[in-house]
């Protein structure tokens, strides 16, 4: 049975587990069919197909990846009643699929409106099949493939190539230097609250796509009643859950969970030459299949500690929609998958890079923990079922209506020395080690502050670089401050948009108070003087700041010190946004300006910085500081953007409590922050909160589609409250 309440967020009941799961999979169709088709996709490497040449990109990675083959091991390595539970989902996703979702048997009738757009934008309808049972593990790998850290090791070894290795730890090192920061997430012990029982709080930081990345649920059966926020497309609630009996939410532990390898690979002696000799590995011109079957199919061997060994190679071919066809390998070392281009070295060798994931390498994706998540009724059955989890690590806070909170590290991670962590490994001389053990969980008699930074236990530091302290030192002045007593207080944790290392800046600034010599940069550094450090969304103040940022990061990225930064990296486009010079400049300022080879120029850098900064007209900073709904559409011609009008100002910034992340010196506009905002109150779950940035709908023409975008705004949750009245039951 569905029920909805005024948001339009589905509460769901079956009689069973199985019977609730199929609802589940069917009210996700109905709300969220093309957003879960998409994510299918991705995972199988078939976005193309659909989009056209957009999804290029992350279909090459896919492939190279083997997201979809790993799911299906997933799949198969599954227990029989995970299984089962997983099979009741997508039967239910099939059949909402074709009652309003998409599919073959939909396309006459109420299928997502994006289909239909992008038939008529392409001139064709395309094939649409059923999903395959294992879609839901690909759907969960595809949100985690890209949230490591592997990404930003890549751009270190770019660093080295390019500056040298004295400036990796400077970009990508430090605790300031990290530019995707992940979560907050707050506990209180039921002895500082009104009710005498535990709340939990929290936001999660990701992308802002659109539709949102969490869905609203009810979910309820002879067993349980639990409302939480769940992947679409991923049965039961995974990050963020309350049963009536138990709560949890998480953050991410920004550990080092996934080995990056240097491969060196040639071709086996009687293979033929690439189609592309100078890009083996990245997409190659397209071949016909029996020509290449005709001409004999390329190998590989890889260079590893016991010498040249045969890598297991893929071929196939990415069907793009309106666009030529394209080939791509897939290779696999005894290490891992190869997830970047490959380069030529002497003697007909090449270059690479793999990544030992440990979805792939346990054929686990960690669905083990989703039933009994749903089933917890202490602090410590949540802990346990969370003991199954797999990638990201994350840092979970787990309370009871017993009054027991408790926080713990949970997932795999390889035990790897710090140093390890630094750069690629070398496959030619690295062994595999097993995974570390995870510290037992702790109890938490007070506060408990989780927003991504470095932690304060040893045996938990499982991570090289890490989130910048402020959002936790925040978070907990507030808590300490406030002594909120109900979730009811929480507003002004969620909305504070005090700027992230404010002390750090107003230091850098009093230091060039005599290098402001000209007129302009006095008067702009009086003004930034006079202000109060929060990036409200109409703060003159706020605005001028973050002109002097923008004007600093620019300077700095001219600096001839950092000129071969900009070099093209020989990873592949997919990593792109990791690799942009300015955001990872911005990421590491101020800090970066103390470096010695810059500290001769940092007081005509800020001099500089302040006199552009002045030269700008007064704006307010919610002037361009404005949502970035990342709708697929965005990035194709012809088709219209359904975010384009949810551009709404917004206050905080990319390091405030109210994380609103943008790229300074490239974009005001903020396309990453809090995607949801959850409190769960163990006293009583009806006056828990929560809220998404858009809404419960993924079409654009529902009232549901963006209805809870000025609660998200206003930082405001609305109460859960209790389940909406169903109709009665048939007789």
């Amino acid at each position: 049975m569905i029920t909805r309440d005024e948001h339009g967020i589905p509460y769901l009941r079956g009689r069973d587990v199985l019977e609730l799961a199929a609802v589940q999979g069917e009210a996700t169709a109905h709300d969220r069919g093309w957003q879960i088709e998409v994510d299918r996709r991705r995972a199988e490497g078939t976005l193309s197909a659909l989009i056209g040449p957009a999804g290029l990109d992350w279909d090459v990675f896919a492939r190279r990846a083997r997201l979809d083959d790993t799911a299906r091991r997933a799949f198969a390595a599954l227990g029989d009643e995970d299984r089962a539970f997983v099979r009741a989902y997508v039967d239910g996703v099939r059949r909402g699929m074709r009652e309003g979702g998409t599919g073959a048997g939909a396309r006459s009738g109420g299928a997502a409106v994006e289909f239909g757009e992008l038939d008529a934008r392409f001139g064709e309808r395309a094939p649409l099949d059923d999903w395959p049972e294992h879609a839901p593990l690909g759907i969960l790998h595809v949100a985690h493939a890209l949230f490591s850290s592997f990404p930003s090791l890549l751009f270190g070894e770019h660093v080295a190539r390019t500056l040298g290795d004295d400036w990796v730890d400077l970009l990508t090192g430090a605790d300031a230097a990290e530019p995707s920061s992940g979560s907050n997430g707050w506990a209180v012990h039921g002895s500082l609250t009104e009710s005498g029982f535990p709340m939990l709080a929290g936001d999660p930081h990701r992308l802002f796509e659109l539709p949102g990345v969490y869905q609203q649920v009810g979910l309820a059966c002879d067993e349980f009643d639990v409302i939480g926020l769940a992947f679409p497309g991923v049965p039961g609630v995974a990050h963020f859950g309350h049963t009536g009996h138990a709560a949890w939410g998480v953050t991410n532990a920004l550990a080092h969970s996934v080995d990056v390898f240097r491969e060196r690979l040639r071709r086996v002696p009687d293979s033929p030459a690439a189609p592309d000799a100078g890009r083996v590995g990245a997409p190659a011109p397209y071949r016909d299949p029996a020509d290449a079957a005709a001409s004999g199919t390329p190998h590989y061997e890889a260079l590893g500690p016991d010498g040249w060994r045969a890598a297991s190679v893929e071929h196939s071919t990415i069907h793009v929609r309106g666009a030529a066809p394209v080939e791509v390998e897939a290779i696999e070392t005894e290490r891992g998958t190869v997830v970047t281009d490959l380069s030529p070295l002497a003697d007909g060798e090449f270059e690479a890079w793999s990544v030992r994931m440990p979805a792939r390498a346990d054929r686990d994706l960690g669905f083990a923990a989703l039933l009994p998540l749903l089933r917890a009724r202490s602090a410590a059955d949540v802990v346990t079922a969370f003991d199954r989890w797999v990638d990201p690590v994350n840092r979970v806070l787990a309370a009871d209506r017993q009054g027991t909170v408790l926080s713990a590290t949970v997932g795999r991670a390889p035990d790897r020395t710090r140093a390890e962590r630094r750069l690629p490994l070398d496959g030619r001389l690295t062994r595999a080690v097993g995974d570390r053990r995870m510290p037992p969980a702790t109890p938490v008699d007070t506060i408990a502050v989780d927003a991504n930074e470095r932690p304060t236990r040893s045996d938990a530091d499982l991570g090289r670089a890490y989130a910048p302290p402020h959002r936790a030192r925040r978070i907990r002045e507030l808590l300490d401050e406030g002594r909120p007593g109900s979730v009811d207080d929480l507003t002004r944790i969620w909305g504070d948009a005090l700027l992230g290392g404010l002390d750090d800046w107003f230091a850098l600034l009093q230091a060039a108070d005599g290098a402001a010599a000209t007129p302009d940069a006095g008067a702009a550094l009086d003004e930034l003087r006079a202000w109060d450090g929060v990036m409200h969304a109409d703060s003159a103040g706020a605005a001028r700041f973050a002109a002097f940022r923008e004007e600093l990061v620019a300077r700095v990225a001219a600096l001839p010190e950092l000129a071969r930064l900009h070099d093209p990296h020989p990873f592949g486009a997919i990593y792109d946004p990791w690799m942009g010079a300015r955001g990872r400049i911005a990421a590491a300022l101020p800090g970066l300006l103390h470096a010695p080879v810059l500290a001769a120029h940092r007081d005509a850098l800020v001099r500089d910085a302040l006199s552009g900064a002045a030269a700008r007209p007064a704006e307010t900073w919610g002037d361009e500081h404005r949502l970035l709904p990342l709708h697929v559409f965005a990035d194709i011609d012809g088709v219209a953007d359904p975010g384009r009008d949810l551009d709404a100002p917004l206050g905080g910034e990319g390091e405030s409590v109210r994380c609103t992340g943008s790229t300074p010196g490239v974009t005001r506009r903020s396309w990453r922050g809090s995607v949801a905002r959850w409190a769960w109150d163990l006293g009583d779950r009806d006056r828990s909160r929560w809220s998404v940035p858009f809404g419960a709908s993924g079409d654009p023409a529902s009232p549901h589609f963006a209805d809870q975008l000025a609660d998200w705004v206003a930082a405001d949750p609305p109460p859960v409250g209790p389940p909406p009245v169903g109709p009665p039951p048939v007789e």
